[in-house]
């Protein structure tokens, strides 16, 4: 039986520890000790009782706390042992931890068998198991069952329920323990020296069970699971108060309620059919999906796992439907309110700024918090069901850090309906807007959102469809892409993320005027007012990011790489930050690049035309300064955290870049709430206008809308930073998911390579070629709406004398099909290019022996179109935004003032960027996001 116990320290514990053990063996022979707990006549009687302190005192005075540990482990109890709360888990679980590999947790340690242990009186029974281990015994308590009574696991409980499994941590040599019975949660330990049993609220008993050896005891992972889920619920609540709040308010004389229920109606019945294209192509997809899983070959490990062809396919398949339906209700909740507060704003806009600036906040905080939620919630379900349902890290299953490749189906569908989603509501919204400016503004002189202007109507509704709706699925995207990151470690952003919903709803809170009524003066600036609450939620962002790096991260095998990750998240909320101020910076009348492009406008429409132009390319400098400081930053904090691996080299790196992206995206409920905010804010400006309200209402609604270009332009910065970040990531996982795929490793991309270098310009191609789609949809179909507006104009002429109202929904029904109709080319072009080239570079690295060439040919497209998608969207964008607000300047009284020359320059830049800004450019945010996630989903076929 002594040399079961050695091999067993040999095996979990190395041979120090093992040497050791003979030492004092030999020591306490030499002594005569009979009442050694390690004494032959000691082990042979399971149920004697060895004296602690007899052990300890024959220690010897340097023993390792590792000795004084594992004297412990043969130590056992006559009666049944007293509740001690609180009791510290045993110093030999640390360094079990810290001596043995990554790999070695997570095997089973031998079975021992003794002679005795055949025997009924020696054997524990299942209630007498129960018995013992209701009152709290620690981990080396039941170690000790396990080596000197030879329990082995009870079968029948094995078999009816998933059991009860050990996690490791990735990278940290702490084990914490998982307990699940039928997939309840019951206990938990956490695995560190200091830690805690903690039985879960509402359970009497805390069953555990041992298999093939190896004891797995509580729920780690239950106490972070029903935080997340508690928060998430209370943030719900929470949105649930703001649309009750802005609900409550009045919808303001018949005539704003007759525009806004048009608009609302046309929001609403293009949803409908959007979405309903959209989710039948994403139905057709997922049998694509389906069939390259059934028929993909797999390694006989990956079958043992229980994660063969048929489990993964239909793993990948649910993923992805989940996915595609959490990112449209995303959207959804977006356009909902959007629709809904855009009248009440206006009707506040007659009486109060103050109000009116609150209702639109508070307006876009409900949107922002539901999709935060939704992305939280999404991914928390599936890794729990996940975890349950595949015994995760049990011995013979699939490891932990295998866990997030099985959720890239859920970011594949998410990014599948945000790309659509963008692609449509971008073409809908722009189309829509150059059409009426031209006819409306160029050559009829009639102001912005003129009721006399038949495709006004149109242009209101694409500000719901386009902005609200798509943005919604575009942020949704990206959490639910950084969540699932490569990092092996889920549930830490689940939990960044719900501080997010909390310090972002403070900042929603903490939004308000200080004028009652009139101008909004300098001093109450919306602008001023809504950075300040940014600021704020920044603030509580880094205390919460700190407060979670200590709790979730901390171990005593590394004492300081809790607070090197949270320097990375710093790095990550001050590149946030920064983004937000440089698009703010170029974007802003307030400062002198828009100001210089609308003095250039005075000039003509060709020099505001080349000023645009440069502001764009300009732009581009300083944010990717930012976000390479930032990459380089998190990934050295990381490496110099004191993680290694079990050959001792660093490991940390990427795992640092993913809290800096966490960090970056742990005040996006904020940020979405300021995005959210200017299609309110336009659409509230377009309901004063064609209802004809005073002039001082229209002031405080222009304001509101200059603020709110500004704000839309922010977060499209803050949208692409965080995409760069998300896809840096998002490309390990692909290079990790290739490895484990083909049981080769796959740690670089040599562009030396001429089929590399290839795909690399393919991916470039593919980023140029898919925004010159982008931009010409929107083109034909501006051309279809000036057509009719023309028309109607001619044979209409009491239009223009207020004698006829104009068809309104003729434009509407020429926007909503033509912007389906060309939603199509660009989208199948980003889905099928990776996977064409994937499939026709696998073909030939067969036939000339390089059987991993498909796969690294999509990875340089990736690297390529990645690195080339971030330059042109920050192009785009800003470009668009710059021109926008130049025309805004003008309009309020500089330079000549609405109707002069200048505006007309200024209003063809702006006519110029429209698609720029809120069709092409906010497409490829997605676009690299989308790349990544399919290119993981189709690893399989590129091999």
């Amino acid at each position: 039986m002594l040399s079961q116990i050695r091999t067993a320290i040999l095996d979990r514990f190395g041979p120090p520890l093992a040497n050791r053990f003979d030492e004092i063996l030999s020591a306490q022979s030499r002594l005569g000790r009979e009442d050694s707990p390690f004494s032959p006549s000691r082990v042979a009687r399971p149920r004697t009782t060895a004296c602690l302190s007899v052990a300890r005192s024959r220690a010897e005075p340097s023993s390792s706390p590792q000795i004084r540990g594992l004297l412990r482990v043969a130590a056992s109890r006559r009666a049944r042992p007293r509740v001690r709360p609180g009791r510290r888990i045993s110093p030999a679980i640390d360094s079990g931890a810290e001596g043995c590999s990554r790999t070695s947790t997570r095997e089973a340690a031998p079975v021992l068998t003794p002679s005795s242990a055949s025997s009924p009186s020696t054997r524990l029974k299942e209630k007498e198991l129960v018995a013992e281990v209701e009152e709290n015994l620690d981990v080396l308590d039941f170690y000790y069952l396990l080596l000197v009574k030879g329990q082995r696991c009870l079968t029948s409980i094995q078999n009816s329920a998933p059991g009860v499994r050990e996690r490791s941590t990735p990278g940290w040599g702490v084990r914490s323990f998982s307990c699940v019975k039928e997939g309840k949660f019951l206990f938990h330990h956490d695995g560190s020296r200091h830690g805690k049993w903690k039985a879960l609220p509402g359970e009497t008993k805390n069953l555990f069970y041992c298999t093939n050896g190896v004891l797995y005891v509580g729920a780690s992972t239950s106490p972070i699971v029903v935080f997340v889920f508690c928060i998430c619920t209370l943030s719900l609540f929470f949105s649930l108060y703001l649309t009750k709040w802005v609900l409550a308010k009045d919808e303001g004389p018949p005539e704003m309620s007759e525009i806004s229920d048009a608009i609302r109606d046309g929001a609403e019945g293009f949803f409908r059919t959007q979405y309903g294209t959209i989710s039948k192509m994403a139905g057709i997809l997922a049998f694509v999906i389906l069939g390259i899983y059934l028929f993909r070959t797999t390694t006989p490990q990956q079958e043992a796992s229980g994660l063969g062809r048929v489990t993964s396919a239909y793993i990948t398949v649910a993923s992805f439907l989940l996915g595609a339906l959490c990112s449209g209700i995303a959207g959804f909740v977006g356009m909902w309110v959007s629709v809904r507060a855009n009248v009440r704003v206006s009707s506040a806009a007659r009486r109060s700024a103050r109000e009116a600036l609150q209702i639109a906040v508070r307006a876009g905080g409900f949107s922002a918090i539901v999709v935060v939620c939704m992305a939280v919630f999404g991914v928390a379900i599936l890794y729990s069901t996940f975890y349950v349902w595949l015994g995760v890290d049990s011995p013979g299953s699939m490891k932990v850090t295998e866990l997030p490749l099985l959720l890239v189906g859920y970011g594949f569908g998410a990014s599948f309906v945000a790309l659509f989603a963008q692609l449509g509501g971008g073409i809908y919204t722009k189309a829509a807007d150059v059409g009426a400016d031209l006819v409306g503004k160029v050559e009829q002189g009639i102001p912005e959102d003129d009721p006399r202007n038949p495709a006004v109507i149109a242009d209101l509704v694409g500000d719901n469809v386009g902005d609200c709706a798509a943005r919604g699925a575009d942020l949704f995207e990206s959490i639910a892409a950084e969540i699932i990151n490569p990092s092996g470690f889920i549930l830490f952003p689940l939990v960044i993320h719900s501080f997010d919903l909390v310090v972002s709803s403070v900042g929603i809170l903490s939004i308000r005027g200080t004028r009652e009524s009139g101008i909004i003066s300098s001093i109450e600036d919306p602008m001023a007012i809504m950075q300040k609450g940014y600021s704020i939620t920044i603030m509580l962002a880094v205390l919460a990011f700190g407060v979670s790096t200590r709790w979730l991260l901390y171990t005593e095998q590394a004492p300081s790489a809790w607070l090197n990750f949270a320097l990375c998240g710093l790095v990550g909320i001050i590149t946030a930050y920064a983004f937000v101020w440089i698009s703010k910076y170029y974007t802003d009348y307030k400062h002198e690049p828009v100001r210089l492009l609308a003095l250039a406008s005075s000039t003509g429409h060709g020099t505001n035309i080349i000023a645009g132009v440069s502001l764009g390319l300009e732009s581009t400098a300083l944010p990717v300064l930012v976000i390479s400081v930032a990459i380089i930053s998190a990934y050295w904090l990381g490496q110099t955290s004191g993680l290694v691996d079990d050959s001792g080299n660093p490991t940390g790196g990427l795992f640092g870049t993913a809290v800096a992206t966490m960090g970056m995206l742990s005040t996006a409920g904020y940020v979405l709430t300021m995005d959210m905010f200017g299609p309110i804010a336009d659409n509230a400006g377009g309901i004063v206008e064609m209802s004809q309200q005073p002039e001082s209402v229209r002031e405080i609604t222009d304001v509101l809308d200059a603020v709110g270009n500004t704000t839309k332009a922010t977060t499209k910065g803050f949208a692409i930073g965080s995409a760069a970040l998300a896809s840096f990531l998002l490309f390990s996982a692909y290079m990790d998911e290739v490895s484990a795929f083909a049981q080769l490793p796959f740690k670089e991309v040599d562009i030396a390579i001429p089929e590399v270098f290839v795909g690399g310009l393919l991916g470039s191609m593919l980023i140029f070629l898919f925004s010159a789609w982008a931009c010409s949809a929107v083109g034909r179909t501006a051309q279809e709406v000036v057509n009719e507006v023309r028309r109607q104009f001619i044979e209409r002429p009491g239009i223009m004398e207020y004698k006829e109202k104009p068809d309104y929904g003729r434009c509407v029904a020429i926007v909503a099909s033509a912007s389906l109709r060309e939603m199509i080319r660009p989208g199948a072009l980003a889905i099928v290019s990776p996977m064409a080239v994937g499939v026709i570079f696998r073909i030939l690295g067969h036939a000339t022996g390089q059987p991993l060439l498909g796969a690294k040919v999509v990875a340089s497209l990736l690297m390529f179109a990645t690195v080339t998608g971030i330059l042109m969207a920050l192009f785009l964008n800003t470009a668009g935004g710059a021109w926008d607000n130049a025309k805004k300047y003008i309009e309020t009284g500089a330079l000549g003032g609405k109707g002069s020359e200048s505006h007309k320059a200024a209003v063809t830049g702006d006519t110029v960027g429209d698609p720029f800004k809120d069709t092409a450019g906010p497409s490829i945010h997605v676009l690299i996001k989308m790349l990544a996630t399919i290119t993981l989903v189709m690893a399989p076929i590129f091999l």
